[in-house]
């Protein structure tokens, strides 16, 4: 009898365990933070022309350029990125938008930037990429002393992927490389280079790096 106790009480506290274990909530994918570099960004079209040719598109799930028509986040072609949501904004060969995403840009450090909760997204629409094109309007400085195009310090982009999730990036350059001190007569332009964090997990918000 006492054996049959005694046994009845251990299995009594095993399920204990691995109930109160379960309580601890779902498992989560690491958040992943990473450099993106090098992502070609070509144009077809001279001054004063339409600008052409595809779209680079990019994945945050696998940090890598995708040929995916749906799997896809945002996409670069010369100086302008466009995100998978919302419509065409009128330029030639756009990809064609089949998720929900939506760009919001912060003002502050990447590090400061912490989460996406209660933030309002925008997604590209006819006339508008949710990325403001031009110098000055949207990620960019233009300089007509030296013809540099530098990312403007401070602004941090909040990314709605095409399923949902959540990514932010700063762009850290848009010559091959990443030169410190970018040449207009030597150094490679349309290749972006950019810092992100994203989280891979559904219905999470937050944006700080993994714990090492």
């Amino acid at each position: 009898m006492k054996t049959t106790l005694k046994l009845f009480s251990l299995l009594f506290f095993f399920i204990a365990f691995v109930s109160c274990s379960n309580d601890d909530g779902p498992n989560l994918v690491p958040v992943q933070s990473k450099t993106a570099s090098n992502i070609p960004a070509p144009q077809t079209g001279k001054q004063g022309e339409p600008a052409g040719g595809p779209y680079t598109k990019f994945s945050f799930v696998t940090g890598e350029v995708t040929t995916s028509d749906t799997d896809w986040d945002i996409a670069f072609r010369g100086t302008s990125i466009v995100v998978n949501g919302g419509t065409a904004t009128g330029t030639n060969d756009e990809p064609t938008r089949n998720g929900n995403g939506g760009i919001s840009i912060q003002s502050g450090t990447f590090a400061s930037i912490t989460d996406a909760d209660g933030l309002t997204f925008t997604q590209d629409a006819d006339g508008a990429f949710a990325i403001p094109t031009g110098s000055n309007n949207g990620w960019y400085s233009y300089n007509p002393a030296t013809h540099i195009i530098a990312p403007i310090p401070g602004k941090v982009f909040i990314i709605r992927t095409h399923d949902g999730k959540y990514a932010k990036m700063e762009i850290v350059s848009y010559y091959k490389d990443a030169p410190v001190e970018p040449n207009f007569m030597t150094d490679e332009y349309r290749f972006y280079t950019f810092n992100y964090i994203y989280n891979p997990n559904a219905g999470e918000t937050k944006l700080t790096p993994p714990v090492e």
